[in-house]
């Protein structure tokens, strides 16, 4: 097999666990992934040690002075889980002010909400709670399912962003700490999930689906990441990327300091998510996160193949809590079991299938590009 070939008999990638679930996954005569040397090539493109630790000391100190004289100097979503509570530990230690915002969408776990209450309240940080309307999220979820779209949680991901944004202009805030990492985050096949800004997509799939109005919900598209990122001037900053991040030191510093508990599972602190990728994910599209988790926890050096191996031998979680689960959100989301069931077997249909705002983004960057064009030109004139 020559480099980078795509091979139609089932693999596995003999560096990662990555494997032909993933459609566009290529192997090389050795039998190694494509996103072996993507990743090296990546890692090789980042600043030194040195450097990174300069961009971390200045945007911190960006962000205090822009915040100067202001209640808050920025903002945080907490969810519960490792990535944003560490960073809620680092946002302490760096001596930021940041309102910790919790995005309720009716699915957290009672222990997501414990870890929740001893962070905030041992850094002493104020919290400030987001309800989502029950009923039009509800009906927004049930109509993601009947759509049989491979991201569900499209719903929660872009109402979360959109409520960020409108929280951070109400308060006057311009920055926004996001707990997304490349160090566990950087493996991801582009047709395991889909772009969560894609405002054109939800509105399809809701308006072939739903039936209550979407009119208190904090839709996020183009036209609002338009609004708050040129207009506004609120920018999203990713400051783990900037420290040496190490998911497990991580929750042994959270364990000792903060009283916090582990979920089992990356973003296991939902109900919801936890059935959706460990129960639907595997069941209806084939596809185990753990995988690409994993897997990029072995690029990183955090885990060995072997310690994946084994991991991905286990359930994705208990058999026993993942029936209740079922029945638990087929019963939220008002689905009897007959009727979930034949949801959940159905075959899947891809997001394209319900239009997109890929041309929308595509004109919006072709003025974006035009406008540079005639910037520059003016200047050299000038």
């Amino acid at each position: 097999m020559t480099s980078a070939q795509k091979t139609t008999r089932h693999q596995v990638c003999t560096v990662t666990v990555m494997d032909t679930t993933d459609p566009d996954i290529r192997f090389d005569e050795n039998g190694v992934s494509n996103y072996v040397a993507e990743f090296e090539a990546f890692r090789a493109s980042l600043p030194d040690t040195v450097t990174r630790d300069r961009m971390l000391a200045d945007q911190i100190a960006t962000i205090k002075a822009v915040g100067k004289g202001r209640p808050y100097d920025c903002v945080l979503g907490l969810s519960g889980g490792v990535d944003s509570s560490y960073l809620a530990w680092l946002a302490k230690e760096w001596g930021l002010r940041p309102l910790v915002v919790h995005f309720d969408n009716g699915w957290n776990s009672e222990l997501a909400v414990r870890n929740i209450e001893e962070i905030v309240n041992r850094l002493d940080f104020d919290l400030e709670t987001l309800v989502m309307d029950w009923q039009e999220f509800r009906d927004l979820q049930r109509a993601y399912f009947l759509s049989s779209v491979v991201d569900i949680e499209v719903a929660t991901d872009q109402l979360i962003q959109g409520a960020l944004f409108r929280l951070a202009a109400r308060h006057g805030i311009k920055y926004i700490l996001s707990g997304t990492n490349w160090a566990t985050e950087w493996l991801m096949p582009p047709s395991w999930n889909y772009r969560k800004q894609d405002l054109v997509n939800l509105r399809a799939i809701h308006d072939s689906f739903g039936s209550v109005p979407l009119k208190k919900s904090t839709l996020y598209g183009l036209r609002q990441q338009i609004w708050y990122t040129y207009v506004k001037r609120i920018r999203t900053v990713s400051l783990l990327n900037l420290v040496d991040y190490s998911k497990a030191r991580a929750k042994g510093l959270l364990m000792e300091k903060l009283g916090w508990r582990d979920y089992g599972g990356k973003h296991y602190e939902s109900v919801f998510t936890r059935f959706y990728q460990g129960y639907v994910l595997p069941r209806k599209f084939n596809v185990d996160k753990r995988k690409a988790h994993l897997s990029n926890l072995i690029l990183t050096g955090e885990i060995t193949r072997d310690q994946a191996l084994a991991e991905l031998q286990q359930p994705t979680y208990d058999e026993e809590l993942m029936e209740e689960d079922k029945a638990y959100v087929a019963k939220k989301l008002r689905f009897s079991e007959e009727e979930f069931d034949k949801i959940l077997s159905a075959a899947p249909v891809p997001h394209a299938h319900y239009g997109t705002d890929a041309e929308q983004r595509k004109r919006f960057m072709a003025w974006v590009t035009l406008l540079s064009q005639t910037r520059n030109m003016i200047l050299r004139r000038g």
